[in-house]
């Protein structure tokens, strides 16, 4: 007897769509498996163009990962190759754990004392406090994002009386994922392409207006430094984004996970904590939910599964509410607290280790800020493609022009032409790239785009891009 079927499963699985994982990525492990037996191609390895740091090539942060090796195997820590400041986190977390074990089960919050160091990484980075017990622990940023789309959804699940969440186009697939999970309504804004993907407030306030027959809204969703398209928000720009949430009453939703990722000369990052703290007084009750992650940046550690969310604004009885939410979960994996914590508290100037990390941080920030200024320069000597600078995060976002004859191509294989592109790029120098339809970028005319990452290791970056040029021109 067959009991769960595609007609009574639960309608959330069904609902559910994260187009950055398709049947192109399928095909990419296939090419793998083929060029492992030997099957010759015009390239030798598959470049699957996901934000993974370390899989594309990234060393890891030693003093992460002696941590790390000291938190799970104790009995190094009398081992005289291990540096003293890395010992002195192990044990500071040690003795804030049951039974002294980095295996223990923690608070759903976390463990107290990551918590704290992030708080005071919070403090230092916006020159305003940051208390501890708003700090939340999470599985990465994932699982801050499917807590956060699901915090404001309202008793109604159909109809113009559901939660509506404004999430960005381009953006990040999984706000939409998490949004029809939840059965919410999605209100799509889009970013302003001309002004190097910046939010348009009129843009905000025409998306908001026509959702307001389909649902309630709720939150606004800003991702800064932004997936995909690699931009860095001016202070002026957050600020009026917040002014706008202020006015429409809605929560402030702010992926910060590439805040250490910043490229060009001249761009800074400000948190929207930051931005909101040096508002007047009016805006002491705005209510913001902002995360961070270890997956990216200089750490790097996509795997370990990091993450945090602070909850600023919030009443005690919302933040017991999303404390009992996550509680079901019992707690976040140790590996990925210690991980984020360490991301948040590394070695100081004064301490042993500090030369060593500095040093390999320098080597990685320099590497990304190289292979930035390529890219955007690459894509944009490209006939028919145009690029956004890369600013900040991992990727870029052109713009391509596609001929008549590769769209009419794409027809008779009866996929969409980014995808048509994207997939003979895969056959043809294989490189994942992925096809702007995943963030919502279906293209227009001749039009599409795709997002493609800076990340290849720097022996493999140019000729990556020069078979892409070969495959563009001959196209």
């Amino acid at each position: 007897m067959e009991v769960l079927t595609e007609e009574n499963i639960n309608p959330a699985f069904k609902r559910i769509k994260y187009e950055v994982r398709g049947w192109l990525e399928d095909r990419s492990h296939e090419i793998r498996q083929e060029l492992a037996r030997g099957d010759v191609k015009p390239f030798s390895e598959v470049v699957i163009h996901f934000g993974n740091p370390q899989g594309m090539g990234q060393p890891p942060i030693t003093f992460f990962r002696q941590v790390l090796a000291l938190l799970l195997c104790p009995e190094l820590l009398n081992d005289p190759g291990f540096p003293q400041d890395a010992k002195n986190r192990a044990k500071r977390i040690l003795n804030d754990m049951v039974g002294h074990t980095i295996s223990s089960y923690t608070s759903t919050q976390g463990i107290n004392v990551v918590r704290q160091d992030i708080a005071h990484f919070i403090s230092q980075r916006d020159g305003y406090p940051a208390v501890y017990e708003d700090i939340l622990l999470t599985n990465g940023g994932s699982e801050a994002i499917e807590v956060m789309m699901g915090v404001v959804q309202t008793g109604t699940q159909d109809g113009r009386g559901r939660a509506g969440v404004m999430i960005p186009v381009p953006g990040y697939g999984m706000y939409k994922s998490r949004l029809l999970q939840h059965n919410s309504y999605q209100i799509l804004y889009r970013l302003d392409e001309e002004k190097n993907w910046a939010l348009n407030v009129t843009e905000l306030k025409r998306a908001l207006e026509e959702a307001r027959p389909h649902c309630v809204p709720r939150g606004l969703v800003l991702i800064n430094p932004g997936n995909p398209t690699g931009q860095v928000l001016t202070y002026e720009n957050i600020q009026e984004v917040i002014k706008f949430c202020a006015r429409e009453k809605l929560v402030l939703f702010a992926d910060e996970v590439y805040q250490d990722n910043i490229h060009a000369d001249g761009a800074q990052f400000y948190s929207c904590k930051k931005v909101l703290r040096d508002l007047e007084a009016e805006y002491s009750e705005f209510q913001l939910i902002s995360l961070h992650s270890s997956a990216k940046g200089c750490a790097g550690e996509c795997g370990l599964r990091g993450g945090y969310m602070e909850l600023v604004g919030l009443s005690d009885q919302v933040k017991s509410r999303i404390k009992t939410y996550l509680s079901a979960r019992s707690c976040p994996s140790t590996i990925g607290q210690v991980i984020m914590g360490l991301v948040c508290n590394p070695p100081r100037p004064d301490e042993e280790s500090y030369e060593r990390f500095s040093k390999e941080r320098t080597i990685i920030q320099d590497s990304y800020k190289k292979k930035a200024k390529l890219t955007t320069e690459i894509l944009n000597s490209m006939e028919g493609v145009k690029c956004n600078e890369v600013a900040g995060a991992m990727y870029a976002f052109p713009r391509i022009t596609l001929s008549q004859r590769a769209i009419e191509e794409a027809k008779v294989q009866g996929i969409p032409p980014d995808e048509f592109y994207c997939w003979q790029v895969l056959e043809k120098t294989g490189s994942y790239l992925i096809p702007g339809r995943a963030f919502d970028m279906n293209g227009s005319g001749n039009h599409f785009y795709f997002r493609i990452t800076i990340l290849p290791s720097e022996d493999k970056f140019i000729p990556m891009f020069e078979r892409l040029k070969t495959f563009h021109q001959d196209l």
